[in-house]
């Protein structure tokens, strides 16, 4: 098999992993606040046991360290509000909120990373507007709290995603990972006496949570970011980018295989889901317009992405 179709494979069943962390969230019956600072924990541990990753903590300055710590808050509330969305309604409506990611991406990464604002970006916010409206009709009244976390938390993806990309040739992505959890782990640990049931974080979870979360961590953390740093080396990021915008897509189709979660939404929600990932789907063709004008030679150059999900 040829290099570049085995790595769409690979990005193919990475995005499948990624879109089994709904899934597991929703089984996992532990809080979002333990669920996700375990979840850290242990590929922090595990990155740990890696001498490259060791060397590479002696070996990067202490400013940089700084700034990945900052990211690596943001990644922590990202998953904090995440798994928060998901206990509040369900594995469905949180994948689809993640999937306003690029939208908030469109507006934040100019303004990060200092370029000029396509106005062809606004039509992607302005195009998402019915499919949420839709998605909130379509679900439960009691859920849409879940709606309005997961939203949160899609606009902290998208914060520590552009900021990642801003940084990404500054560190080994391994190195940089673990930096970024084991700071989301500390912040976590700080947060939780401010929050309800923190003592709960520090509870050692019963046989079911603990296979589920060894699962997430390696399984759809720990493993997929170790393919995907393979596949990044023969694809595109445009390519990429269009493949891991199916995730929500994943999460869906498994949440309703898994968990029958469709017998608690109607049609107004996956009307309103089409058309989100609609606008999702436009916003990487139109990344990839304006860079065939401007800067034609960074479509032949492989991007590296500290991809974190």
């Amino acid at each position: 098999m040829q290099p570049v179709n085995l790595a769409r494979l690979q990005i193919h069943f990475c995005v499948l992993l990624w879109g089994f962390t709904a899934i597991l969230g929703k089984l996992i019956t532990l809080p979002a606040l333990p669920l996700v600072w375990w979840r850290m924990l242990l590929v922090v541990v595990a990155l740990l046991l890696v001498p490259k990753v060791r060397r590479g903590l002696r070996a990067m300055p202490a400013r940089l360290i700084g700034a990945y710590a900052g990211i690596g808050v943001l990644v922590a509330l990202h998953w904090l509000t995440f798994y928060a969305a998901i206990k509040l309604s369900n594995a469905s409506v949180g994948a689809t909120c993640i999937a306003l990611g690029p939208v908030f991406l469109a507006f934040i990464e100019p303004w990060l990373t200092r370029r000029k604002f396509d106005p062809r970006e606004l039509l992607i916010g302005v195009a998402v507007v019915p499919g949420v409206v839709m998605v909130v009709g379509g679900v439960p009244t009691d859920m849409r709290i879940g709606i309005a976390v997961g939203v949160l938390s899609a606009l902290f993806v998208a914060l520590f995603g552009s900021l990642n990309k801003r940084m990404v040739e500054h560190g080994d992505p391994l190195t940089v990972t673990c930096i970024e959890l084991g700071t989301g782990t500390a912040f976590l640990t700080l947060l939780a006496p401010l929050l309800p049931h923190q003592g709960a974080l520090f509870v050692l979870p019963g046989l079911h949570d603990t296979l589920l979360l060894l699962l997430l961590s390696f399984g759809c953390t720990l493993l997929p970011f170790s393919l995907a740093l393979v596949a990044l080396r023969h694809i595109s990021a445009f390519g990429t980018q269009m493949v891991t915008n199916l995730e929500p897509v994943y999460s869906i189709v498994l949440a309703i295989l898994l968990l029958g979660e469709q017998r608690q939404l109607d049609g107004w929600f996956y009307a309103g889901v089409a058309v989100i990932l609609s606008a999702v789907f436009v916003h990487p063709l139109l990344n990839r317009t304006r860079r065939i004008t401007a800067q034609p030679e960074l479509m032949s150059t492989a991007e590296s992405h500290s991809m974190i999900d």
